[in-house]
């Protein structure tokens, strides 16, 4: 089922894009899911495409990455500014009820969202993210985010992904690399692949607080079913966190997966199946 376009604009003009699948019904239940902090909308192709026979899903493209106007004023690159954007987008689509699906950046977005807006989140899938930010991640990502070398080729710029993701991802084709730089890179006007996202959200890594913030009093406060996934290798999230995630939320559905570090693919088998009956048993 193809997506169409959503546009839209933010509270203080930021032209901003969306993509949306209808699913099979006007009243099918509705799955928003968030990207990561240099990613875009286009990480869950694959993913909408598996699901869109029985959900609606709103993919959206957060400010300064894919087809959503880049912000001259780097202070707004941070989780209350996109969660303003993504209460925009809802009501802009008559969406009053979803389940979040978050990647990194957009489970941190939806934990949050969660509690703000306890009446509109019906559950949380947090891939590879939870209350707590292992700083050893952070300051991987610090090294890279934003930081990524001009390329002139899309060969070059696959080399460049592998040489920064290919510890997280071990065991991928060369196809399945060539597909994930195609999502993570635009061409400019010259034809030379581009990352597509701003360099300069990077910046907000600078400050832990606002990069990596402690929501374990939240963490309490969540009400809503969960779903937390966890790369076996993962940086970001690590396993004390998650067993200390599961004590204090003891109906927590959890999933690590082999072979993954930060983060998972959500396409590995193990991924689909935990996804697929949570999504059953809660959107």
């Amino acid at each position: 089922m193809s997506a169409a376009e959503y546009w839209y604009d933010s509270h203080d003009g930021r032209r901003l894009f969306s993509c949306v699948y209808p699913g099979p019904a006007a009243g099918a239940p509705v799955l928003l899911c968030l990207h990561g902090l240099m990613r875009n909308s286009r990480d869950f192709e694959d993913l909408a495409a598996r699901l869109a026979a029985r959900y609606r899903l709103i993919v959206p493209d957060m400010r300064g990455r894919g087809l959503s106007a880049r912000d001259p004023d780097s202070n707004n690159y941070q989780i209350p500014i996109y969660l303003g954007d993504v209460l925009r987008l809802l009501a802009g689509l008559g969406a009053a009820r979803v389940t979040v699906i978050g990647t990194s950046m957009g489970g941190l977005m939806a934990m949050v969202l969660a509690v703000t807006q306890p009446a509109l989140v019906s559950g949380i899938v947090l891939n590879d993210v939870g209350p707590e930010i292992e700083l050893a991640g952070l300051e991987r990502i610090r090294g890279y985010a934003g930081k990524a070398a001009p390329v002139r080729s899309w060969a070059e710029a696959i080399a460049q992904v592998r040489s920064t993701y290919g510890d997280a991802w071990p065991g991928l084709s060369d196809e399945r690399w060539e597909k994930i730089v195609r999502l993570s890179y635009r061409a400019n006007t010259q034809g030379v692949p581009e990352v597509d996202a701003d360099p300069r959200i990077a910046e907000l890594l600078r400050n832990s607080q606002v990069a990596a913030p402690d929501l374990w009093p939240l963490w309490g406060a969540l009400k809503v079913p969960i779903l937390a996934i966890r790369g076996a290798q993962s940086d970001i999230l690590s396993a004390a966190t998650l067993e200390r995630m599961q004590r204090a939320k003891p109906d927590l559905k959890a999933k690590t997966v082999p072979n993954r570090g930060h983060t998972p693919l959500l396409d590995e088998p193990e991924c689909a199946a935990a996804i697929d009956e949570f999504l059953a048993a809660t959107a």
